[in-house]
């Protein structure tokens, strides 16, 4: 196979530049830079726990803002942990065996299980300003965004051609050109897909993180989701309806801006010998390159990376393998150290603060964790059923992906517990049991997974595969088997395994829904683990943390680690 980078599929013919575009490219750089010192003096303001919302719709495009700050500085974070973690772990076999533990574990651990401690630590440590309030909210959307994209981009690593890495080798590209010139280009187009799904993740949980309760105390941020919050709790139809458009306003405008020109960038990283008859496009990309900023840009940063590129070839050169690898042991050592030594202390306070919980309330938290496992994967055969075939049809037309991605993007990063009222309301009027009517609540923060999941698949499907299939004559369900299924399969246990994630963390609103001072609560361990946040019952809650993670950890060390290697060994197009 070989590489195919094709500027006149992705790029239109070059044309003029345009003055005009380098003025709005300065005015919105000028913009972002007086954004953030804005943010930047609202996060040194003294502290307010409770800020009053201004549920007037004239505050929204505030609020709104507010929110996309916060979203972006955590999706920041998201991509440099994910670049490095993922990076680690796939280049060593000693660190994968702790580091995907370690990924799962964290996948595992709900929101409101890192939110509380978070936000009464960084608080204590910033008592006299809003960094510490402001820091939690990012952390807490960073952990909705994270995990998805880091196995992501874990899973591309793994399967690299190895025709690629054994030309890497033979060129003697150093660590750093390997990965900004094979290993990140590969994996683009699934994380870019990725990318979309974890920023959407990322607000599912707006509600929560910026309108937390921990027993009487109330800690408040600004934002579009505290101001959902407030106008749920108030029943304010006007108000929760200009939250909605607000989203979606916010949502359409990063999708075109942003996740739109890095999908149609991102395909001239594709592996493939037969160059397709479509590609994605994008009006603001195509405004970009006719920018003369962008370039000029782009070669300063060429030149920084190629300087960083010789310095680092004159270190290697002045050092022996065998010192090389002597070091990289000394550093893991180190890191290892560190690492055991944290959590033995941490295993430490856990253990003293389960010994307050009695043999009843462990057998109470044995069966609500059986309920939510069934109601759990209900929502992921149910998200299957539609989001693959969807997927997979959306995915291999780039004039349907040009369609349909905007409205998936609004639908997918909207925050469904802005919703979950209203759905909850058409249950109720249905005379649905909520016991087992959240499942639907469940699969609005699950399904999403999988559909971004099959669509990178399906997109990253290599066209002369398709041409082949279509040469033997191979139509209807014969080609779905033997080539679009086989051919998605990976991206499908990757969605599988994040929305499996993504409905355990979803169970925590899901099962436990509030409108108009009325609270609807299915058994379960999710509604269980919002009780004890709210009553500030720590060694309940400690425990329901711990119980999802473990449910979370066995089944992905069990039953998904074995699919994913029937992935990688049968279906990989890659071997």
């Amino acid at each position: 196979m070989s590489v195919i980078l094709r500027p006149p599929a992705t790029a239109p013919t070059p044309t003029r530049s345009a003055w005009w575009i380098d003025v709005v490219l300065l005015a919105g750089l000028g913009a972002l830079v007086a954004g953030v010192v804005g943010l930047a003096r609202g996060w040194t303001a003294p502290l307010r726990p409770t800020v009053e919302i201004n549920l007037s719709l004239w505050s929204l495009p505030r609020y709104t803002l507010l929110s996309l700050a916060r979203g972006l500085a955590a999706y920041a974070l998201s991509l440099a942990f994910t670049l490095i973690y993922g990076t680690t772990a796939a280049h060593s076999r000693a660190a994968e065996r702790i580091m995907l533990p370690v990924l799962d574990i964290c996948q595992g651990i709900p929101v409101l299980g890192f939110l509380p401690g978070l936000v009464l630590g960084l608080v204590a440590l910033f008592p006299h300003s809003n960094i510490g309030l402001e820091l939690a909210c990012v952390v807490m959307i960073f952990t909705g965004q994270v995990w998805n994209m880091t196995f992501s981009f874990f899973g591309s690593l793994r399967t690299i051609p190895a025709e690629l890495r054994e030309a890497a080798q033979v060129y003697r590209f150093g660590w750093w050109k390997r990965f900004h010139t094979l290993e990140v280009p590969s994996a683009m187009i699934g994380l870019v897909w990725n990318s979309m799904m974890s920023m959407a993740g990322g607000w599912f949980f707006l509600t929560v993180t910026e309108a937390f309760t921990l027993g009487d105390h109330d800690f408040r941020l600004p934002g579009v989701g505290s101001y959902m919050s407030v106008a749920i709790d108030r029943g304010d139809g006007r108000a929760m309806t200009g939250a909605v458009v607000a989203m979606i306003v916010m949502i359409i405008g990063v999708d075109q801006l942003l996740w739109r020109p890095l999908l149609a960038w991102a395909q001239k990283f594709k592996v493939e010998e037969i160059e397709a008859g479509e590609v994605p496009t994008s009006w603001a990309l195509d405004l970009i390159r006719r920018s003369r900023l962008i370039p000029w840009m782009e070669a300063r940063v060429g030149q920084l990376f190629a300087l960083a590129e010789r310095r680092q070839l004159a270190r290697l050169g002045a050092l022996t393998g065998a010192t090389r690898v002597h070091s990289l042991t000394i550093v893991a050592r180190l890191a290892g150290a560190v690492f055991v030594m944290l959590g033995l202390w941490g295993a430490v306070r856990l253990i003293l603060l389960l010994r307050a919980l009695t043999l009843a309330e462990w057998l109470h938290l044995t069966a609500a964790l059986g309920l939510t496992f069934l109601r759990t994967y209900s929502a992921l055969a149910l998200g299957t059923l539609w989001a693959l075939p969807v997927g997979i049809w959306i995915g291999l037309s780039p004039r349907r992906v040009r369609a349909l991605q905007p409205v998936i993007q609004v639908a997918a990063a909207f925050p469904a517990p802005m919703i979950f009222p209203l759905v909850t309301l058409l249950l109720i009027a249905a005379h649905v049991n909520f016991s087992w009517g959240c499942i639907m609540l469940m699969l609005l923060g699950s399904q999403w997974y999988i559909l971004f999941n099959v669509l990178a698949g399906a997109g990253a499907m290599p066209h002369d595969l398709q041409e082949v299939a279509t040469i033997y004559g191979l139509s209807g369900w014969t080609r779905w088997r033997t080539l679009y299924l086989p051919a998605v399969f990976p991206y499908l246990v990757t969605g599988l395994i994040t929305a499996a994630g993504g409905a355990w963390n979803a169970s925590i609103v899901a099962e436990y829904v509030r409108y108009r001072g009325e609270t609807l609560i299915a058994p379960g361990l999710g509604s269980l683990i919002t009780e004890a946040t709210a009553a500030a019952n720590f060694p309940l809650l400690a425990a329901g943390v711990l119980t999802m993670s473990l449910a979370l950890v066995t089944l992905n060390r069990t039953l998904w680690r074995r699919v994913y290697r029937i992935a990688d060994e049968r279906f990989s197009l890659n071997r």
